[in-house]
């Protein structure tokens, strides 16, 4: 019996002879395996009747936290409700059953699609055109300045433009973007109210400067007060401004990324337009450009003939090429446009309740939790468990814990960096009042407890199937498969995860 939350893995279930479903047999020729190819063996798999098969896997089903479960307000990447109806909508035949590899006239529908997807997001972010090709906001971030790197190499000025500024406050993955795609990072700090410094912006932008990558609302929740200012300094040296989309469910059909000056717009299209969000995916990475980046776009685009008919263009001269294989998640693409139909022009009021409701939350917190920068916040805001660590010691990580005890999912904790210890919370729009509610008791109860009973946090969680981890043991020291025999792990320590 494996000590993990005293759940047996599949192997540990396995009793010879036993099999959950029979193949039919043909008379058909064995197929011939080239001998490089052929096992020596029979491979080593778990023998278990359907019902324990079944039982198994909905035990593990069971211990997942999902938007489904609970409260989810993680905080920098939005875990909203999605509803099931784009779930199907992305499953019917004529959608889920195209190849890769089926040639544009046979998938006028799909393309139809995507070319309409493009136009609601270009009109969404108040650009010119659209590239649906990035499989995530990563790789949308790494498309978007590799377009930034084209442009200046066509006017042959990127020997010159070697930085790009990132704030302080930025997503993780900006900084790697930069120099994965050749740049240099240039750091900038950010004021007492949480706006970009305008003092210290001005003395590293210069002819130097290629692009500025900006996330607005920024990770602390807080629009940018002197983003027609900070747009002017950049355009002024001739330098461009990138728009990280990662936290764009706030300002959705209430401003535009490019009436603001930004010259090019990742989406996260899992993030803002309905596709379960988490796991390693699916993601979906869209990048919006003005008109004087299109030829750059990737390739192939999704055009439309003059007859009205969907056509995939390769013949762009001044493309960067492909940056994935195919066309990108198309499965995503259904749901976000689904999304965005329903919705229509009131995708605007989605944005207004995401707002609203962490404003409420913030409203309701603040007062025993510490607010670095007091101001309305979008759709999301940051505290900081400071004060109950200087004088309970009590951190955010036992505060995250802890909230695992009430059945809502801890948010994000340590980040963005510029706040110390702490928690940065997004509800979404999808939440009722009365979950809110819910969620403000238990974090006021939790504040209540670091005084009272400090070491009830300390030890927390208290119910899950694995309590309190030695976390920086796990990363150094994974257990990531099964050892058979004598190379199973020892009593008492951690199995490997099914």
């Amino acid at each position: 019996m494996s000590e993990w939350g005293e759940l047996p893995l599949i192997f540990e279930r396995s009793k010879a002879g036993r099999c959950a479903c029979s193949l039919p047999h043909y008379e058909l020729p064995k197929g011939k395996v080239p001998a490089a190819l052929a096992r020596s063996e029979a491979p080593r798999l778990p023998e278990l009747a359907e019902p324990d098969l079944a039982r198994h896997f909905s035990a593990l089903a069971d211990r997942n936290f999902g938007i489904d479960s609970g409260f989810y307000p993680l905080g920098s990447c939005t875990m909203k409700y999605n509803p099931r109806l784009n779930e199907r909508l992305a499953a019917l035949p004529g959608f889920a059953d195209l190849h890769p590899h089926q040639v544009p006239e046979d998938a006028q529908g799909a393309l139809e699609l995507c070319f309409r997807l493009q136009e609601a997001l270009a009109e969404i972010s108040g650009l010119d055109a659209v590239s649906l090709q990035p499989a995530a906001g990563s790789q949308g971030e790494l498309t978007g300045l590799m377009l930034v790197r084209a442009y200046f190499a066509d006017r042959g000025e990127l020997g010159e433009r070697r930085k790009v500024v990132v704030p302080d406050t930025a997503h993780g993955t900006n900084p790697a973007s930069v120099t994965m795609a050749g740049f240099e990072l240039q750091p900038v700090k950010t004021d007492a109210r949480g706006n970009l410094d305008l003092d210290d912006l001005r003395r590293v932008v210069g002819p130097d400067t290629a692009a500025l990558m900006l996330t607005n609302p920024s990770t602390l929740g807080l629009f940018e007060e002197n983003i027609a200012r900070v747009a002017g300094i950049f355009h002024q040296v001739g330098a461009l401004l990138y728009y990280d989309g990662a936290n764009l469910n706030a300002v959705c059909g209430v401003s535009r990324p490019g009436d603001m000056g930004f010259d090019v717009v990742h989406f996260n299209l899992h993030k803002t337009f309905s596709t379960p969000h988490g796991g390693g995916g699916p993601g979906a990475g869209p990048v919006a450009v003005r008109r004087e980046l299109e030829p750059f776009l990737p390739v192939p685009r999704i055009v439309r003939r003059e007859d009205g008919s969907f056509a995939l263009d390769s013949e762009q001269a001044k493309s960067i090429g492909r940056v994935r294989g195919f066309l990108g998640p198309f499965g995503v693409f259904v749901k976000a446009y689904a999304f965005i139909r329903v919705y229509g022009p009131a995708l605007r009021e989605m944005s207004e309740a995401a707002v609203l409701n962490a404003n409420y939350l913030l409203s309701r917190l603040k007062d025993v939790y510490e607010l670095r920068y007091d101001r309305l916040c979008m759709h999301e805001f940051v505290l900081s468990a400071c004060a109950l660590k200087r004088e309970h010691g009590i951190s955010a990580l036992d505060v995250a814990k802890r909230l695992m005890d009430f059945g809502i999912h801890p948010p994000t904790v340590y980040f963005p960096l510029v706040v110390p210890e702490a928690l940065m919370i997004e509800p979404t729009e999808s939440e009722s009042l009365e979950t809110l509610d819910a969620f403000v008791e238990a974090m006021r109860r939790i504040a209540a407890e670091a005084v009272e009973n400090p070491e009830l946090l300390h030890e927390a969680p208290h119910d899950r199937p694995v309590e309190r981890l030695d976390e920086a043991a796990a990363v150094k020291r994974a257990i990531v498969r099964y050892e058979f025999g004598e190379s199973a792990p020892a009593s008492g320590q951690p199995a490997a995860s099914t």
